[in-house]
């Protein structure tokens, strides 16, 4: 069954919702499954664990600020 110009501009939307949702349900699908989690904060790489422990992994680049809609070449 075809998908309908009105359900692909519906997804398009809702897009970042979805993609933000999803990465939360990993995230704890993860730690409930034993796992741990990379998370940065502050510029920091944290090893998080299922206990809430965190490790220090190591310092990163400062994220890089972007307006929705602007294009950004990395490279």
């Amino acid at each position: 069954m075809p998908i309908t110009e009105a359900a692909l501009s519906h997804f398009e939307e809702h897009i970042l919702e979805m993609a933000v949702a999803a990465i939360k349900q990993a995230y704890w699908q993860a730690l409930s499954s034993g796992d741990s989690v990379l998370e940065v904060r502050e510029d920091i790489l944290y090893e998080v664990f299922p206990d809430g422990t965190t490790r220090t992994v190591k310092k990163v680049a400062a994220s890089l600020p972007v307006t929705i809609g602007q294009r950004v070449e990395l490279l």
